[in-house]
């Protein structure tokens, strides 16, 4: 691996760190920050000065109007943006938009590009997944899927009940997973305003940085017709594991962002503020937690830019990106943590942006599986004689959505 940065990376790199300075994080306290995330009228706005940029959607291919970004150039453009909580959202590489960009790249017909994934990249509209259930339905183990589909002539009904459904409120359109009548999976795509397609309610949550939170979402004989399966029926868990290890990393690449600005205001705070005589970054047991935080940051890079270099060589990465999950969601959060603990009474309210980091990162450490579900899913690995990644998994193994 060269990690050395390319003339591009660097210019993308400080492009975005410039953009995320001059035109996002003044909005970060904007009365439109609501609990359930930026208001749409806050995203657009975001979004407009991101294409005026010439950074929005920068992951999505040069065709769609993207940037075509390698894994590793979205290591480098995905933290800057990062950097900011509202970063994601301007670039238009925020969950799940980002992760259904990928599938439908990779996945969609002709007519489903330009009917769904032109206006996603374009920005004007946000999208949902729909996979995650209320329990006895699928969590970690999407084998326990509930939510049916059946044929009807020329179309599909569904029904069933979803949750945890970020940016529900708002969608302009979902894909949905259901299970067939043989108990197979599949993928279908819905917009938003259809009959039989109900937002119960939004739920409050720890985290505000997704537009339109997370919801319950209900579908109740809701009718899709045939073109409107993705991809082929009978293989949605398949295609769970096109959109789930790149996703998994690009979370990692974005929270990497939020740890680091986390980290420098400790930094700076701690060197400004003193305390018996000396600043408390003099003081071993400060200067020790931010030694720490310097650590985790860089064994967090490192796993994500080589979890990314794999998969631009071609590499699947299932088993690296449920060790860059746990690494990385571990080792930021504990970033995020110290950063708190140094910033003391200020740390915990609202006169500085960590408490909101804090707050928005604790989820990190659930969805795109829980911790415990892929050190699970290592652990069965090792068992079998194998640290290296096995292509010949079951498409169900680590699957689990929080309908990020």
């Amino acid at each position: 691996m060269d990690f050395d940065l390319s003339p591009r990376q660097r210019e993308l790199q400080q492009r975005t760190r410039t953009f995320i300075a001059d035109e996002v994080i003044a909005l970060e306290r904007d009365a439109r920050q609501t609990a359930h995330g930026p208001s749409e009228e806050l995203r657009e706005e975001l979004v407009a000065r991101a294409r005026r940029a010439g950074l929005l959607t920068p992951h999505a291919s040069v065709d769609l109007g993207g940037l075509g970004l390698s894994h590793v150039d979205k290591a480098i453009v995905f933290e800057e943006a990062g950097y900011s909580t509202l970063g994601p959202t301007a670039l238009n590489i925020h969950a799940p938009d980002e992760g259904n960009i990928h599938l439908l790249e990779v996945v969609a017909s002709a007519a489903q590009r330009e009917r769904w994934l032109k206006p996603l990249v374009a920005g004007s509209v946000r999208s949902c997944f729909c996979m995650t259930e209320p329990a006895p339905g699928a969590g970690s183990d999407p084998s326990m899927l509930r939510t049916t589909a059946r044929r009807d002539g020329d179309e599909f009904v569904i029904d069933g009940v979803k949750m945890f459904i970020t940016g529900a409120e708002g969608a302009g359109f979902a894909i949905i997973m259901a299970r067939m009548e043989d108990g197979s999976a599949t993928m279908f795509l819905s917009d938003m305003d259809q009959p039989g397609i109900t937002i119960e309610r939004q739920m409050d949550a720890l985290d505000a940085c997704f537009t339109g939170g997370h919801g319950v979402v209900r579908f109740d004989g809701l009718r899709v017709p045939a073109d409107a399966v993705l991809g082929e029926v009978g293989q949605g868990l398949r295609y769970a594991q096109v959109r789930l290890a790149p996703a998994r990393l690009t979370h990692c690449m974005r929270w990497l962002g939020q740890a680091r600005r986390a980290h420098d205001v400790a930094c700076e705070y701690a060197r400004r503020r003193t305390a018996f005589g000396q600043p408390l970054a003099a003081h071993e047991g400060v200067s020790f937690m931010l030694a720490d935080n310097e650590m985790d940051l860089h064994v967090a890079r490192l796993t994500i830019w080589h979890c990314a270099w794999l998969l631009d060589q071609g590499h699947k990465g299932r088993h690296e990106s449920s060790v860059a999950k746990v690494l990385c969601s571990e080792a930021l959060w504990r970033v995020a943590d110290r950063s708190v603990q140094v910033l003391g009474g200020s740390g915990v309210t609202g006169e500085t942006i960590v408490s909101r980091i804090f707050s928005d990162m604790r989820a990190f450490r659930i969805y795109d599986g829980p911790s415990e579900v892929h050190r699970w899913s290592i652990g069965k690995q090792i068992a079998r004689g194998h640290s290296a990644p096995r292509e010949t998994a079951s498409p169900a193994e680590g699957a689990a959505r929080h309908g990020h």
